[in-house]
């Protein structure tokens, strides 16, 4: 049961908390997250995509641990993060781990984040010696993966062994209240799909849904949520507009950043569009999978007005993805708008989703435990407009059926130890572990702590990002500390300086200035291209671009360096 599950965690054990979908791990999750804050400890929390992550106001595997688009490092990787003083502090504040979504985490990118925290902890127990729990239900959606791979769930990596974790694994649903759609679900998960069960879905093809709202609708392929999305823009009256990408940086490298993310090459909006936001911006007031519809466009730049499903307006700007060599500097950069039309979404990105209703189309599923994460969204059989499924939807992977009862005994064996435990004992284990995390264990303290938690945050004027930057300067000796000390990218920094510049032009950043060398060969490239004039080289605006001049130095010059000599020419 949730309360057995939390209490377990409240003791300190590494847990992997786990059952079907609907049984409240989220829930309890939220729980004892709200049970450390409360007691001033501040868990980590992240996901494998950026959805899973913002149902828990977390963020990616890949963002937190600075992996970029790798799912696999060694030592040489570990060493050059070791030298990056914003993730020296960002590590020093771990003390607490929570993953969720595990299944479709990898066992490589689970050993990866294992050892980049031992690494950092400078200690070699599992995980750097913190608490680590993993939330998940391997009968959901896998890891993705290209090709065949021998391993291919976390749980089989050793670094899964060496936690000793506890297992919980929660029986009770909470999502469904409907025992037709409960009896489905367990029987995909027990892998004995009955003729009922065939028939109860068949009655659900194209059926009638009684809602007063149009359904999201869920498809297996990006190529049905793609097309779905622009027909339902086409019917919108109001006037189109385009938002092309602009790049920087070889081709090789900018096909990387579109592999890797959900940025568009182009992007068409329309005012009452649905769109979702596909990047991290809490300063903003979005993060990675906030939805909302287009209401305006600015009279200024034509941006696009969001208003979230919140309430919240937001002007969105361009932002940029970026690639970085080994020593930090951006070798290539995308820059677009951080949306994508939200009509409808796959599967993979609906995991963890609650919804009232739900259009489902399964007939192309070609992975295992699509159709159960699709079907389980749902509370109730009738709020389920089935457009197609074949004998794919319905099927599990053999292996995690082979494991299941093994988890299930595991699961017992966890719950039998901690009821051995009275109620005067478990609380002398929950403060230990508070006090082992430098938490508050005074009943006082926690309730003050408690009550300012729950009260809504004053508002602060935001001081801009670039004069956060011209704050730092006098105790930044190169531009790089600067980068550091403000925790962004040199890209950014070199942004910030521009705008500082033309706001004030007698400001000194001369201990910053590159080489004489390199100014000299910039300068001079500079004026070559300006006396050609060749107008592809230049900007709407009548600035010359800077992949003529990368390419005019015979791609010697980073393009972070040539960004910082044109600060002095």
């Amino acid at each position: 049961m949730q309360n057995t599950a939390l209490n377990i965690l409240k003791s300190g054990k590494n847990v992997f908390l786990t059952g079907s979908a609907g049984t409240g791990k989220t829930y309890i999750l939220n729980q004892y997250i709200n049970y450390l804050k409360s007691r001033k400890i501040t868990p980590t929390i992240v996901a494998p995509t950026g959805i899973a992550a913002s149902h828990l106001q977390g963020q990616t595997l890949h963002s937190y641990f600075s992996l970029g688009i790798r799912d696999s490092v060694d030592e040489y990787f570990i060493t050059n993060l070791l030298d990056k003083k914003y993730l020296q502090t960002r590590f020093s504040k771990l003390k607490v781990l929570i993953i969720d979504e595990i299944s479709m985490v990898s066992p490589e990118i689970f050993s990866s984040i294992d050892m980049i925290i031992q690494a950092f902890k400078n200690n070699t127990l599992p995980f750097g010696g913190i608490q680590v729990i993993l939330s998940g239900d391997f009968f959901q959606l896998p890891p993705i993966s290209r090709g065949y791979k021998e391993k291919k769930f976390a749980w089989q990596s050793s670094s899964w062994k060496d936690l000793e974790l506890h297992t919980c694994y929660l029986e009770k649903k909470f999502r469904q209240d409907d025992d037709k759609l409960i009896s489905i679900l367990d029987e995909i998960r027990a892998g004995n799909i009955t003729q009922n069960t065939r028939d109860i879905l068949n009655s659900r093809y194209n059926a009638t849904l009684n809602v007063e709202f149009n359904p999201t609708k869920l498809y297996t392929h990006n190529f049905d949520v793609d097309r779905l999305n622009n027909e339902e823009l086409q019917k919108l009256p109001s006037k189109a507009y385009d938002f092309q990408f602009i790049s920087e940086g070889s081709k090789a490298n900018i096909e990387k950043i579109f592999k890797s993310s959900l940025v568009s090459e182009q992007l068409t909006l329309k005012k009452d569009a649905v769109v979702m936001f596909i990047k991290n911006n809490p300063e903003k007031g979005f993060i990675n999978g906030s939805t909302g519809v287009v209401i305006d466009f600015s009279k200024d730049n034509n941006l696009p007005i969001v208003k979230l499903s919140n309430g919240y307006t937001i002007k969105v700007e361009l932002d940029d993805w970026t690639i970085e060599n080994d020593k930090g500097k951006i070798t290539a950069k995308v820059s677009q708008l951080p949306l994508k039309l939200a009509w409808a979404i796959t599967i993979h990105k609906s995991q963890g989703m609650t919804l009232d209703a739900a259009q489902i189309d399964l007939s192309k599923t070609f992975e295992v435990g699509q159709g159960y994460v699709a079907l389980s969204r749902i509370k109730n059989i009738d709020g389920l407009k089935l457009m197609g499924f074949n004998d794919t939807a319905l099927s599990v992977d053999p292996l995690i059926l082979s494991i299941d009862s093994r988890i299930k005994q595991s699961s017992q064996k966890a719950k039998d130890l901690i009821s051995k435990y009275d109620d005067e004992q478990l609380e002398k284990l929950y403060s230990s572990h508070i006090k082992n995390l430098g938490g508050i264990t005074e009943i006082k303290e926690i309730e003050v702590q408690e009550k300012s938690l729950k009260e809504k945050p004053k508002f602060e004027p935001k001081i801009p990002t670039h004069i956060k930057t011209k704050n730092m300067i006098e105790s930044s000796n190169t531009i790089e500390d600067l980068a550091k000390n403000r925790e962004v990218s040199l890209g950014t920094i070199i942004n910030h300086l521009s705008i500082l510049l033309k706001d004030d032009t007698k400001l000194d950043i001369d201990k910053y200035k590159p080489s004489q060398d390199i100014l000299k060969t910039i300068g001079k490239k500079v004026e070559q291209l300006k006396l050609e004039n060749d107008k592809d080289n230049f900007n709407e605006n009548g600035e010359l671009r800077l992949k003529p001049i990368f390419e005019a130095c015979d791609s010697n010059i980073a393009y972070d360096d040539i960004k910082i000599a044109l600060l002095y020419l």
